[in-house]
């Protein structure tokens, strides 16, 4: 059986960078970290609304008179 390793050497320790700063950093402006940000804030708000539609509190099926 063969196993596999990660060779920690080609591993960067911190993310890239991009426009001189870290990727991950929260910078004010129209930038590529805000678009990282503005990406994970709207995929966090997807799944809350998800779940807030699976408890039964639908705000578009209110809307929209959908029977479900």
């Amino acid at each position: 059986m063969k196993t596999s390793t990660i060779n920690t050497d080609q591993v960067p320790t911190v993310a890239p960078t991009y426009n001189g700063a870290d990727r991950n950093a929260w910078i004010f402006g129209w930038n590529p970290q805000q678009e990282l940000w503005n990406g994970r804030l709207a995929m966090l708000g997807f799944v809350a609304y998800l779940l807030w539609d699976l408890a039964g509190y639908s705000v578009l099926r209110d809307v929209l008179h959908l029977v479900g």
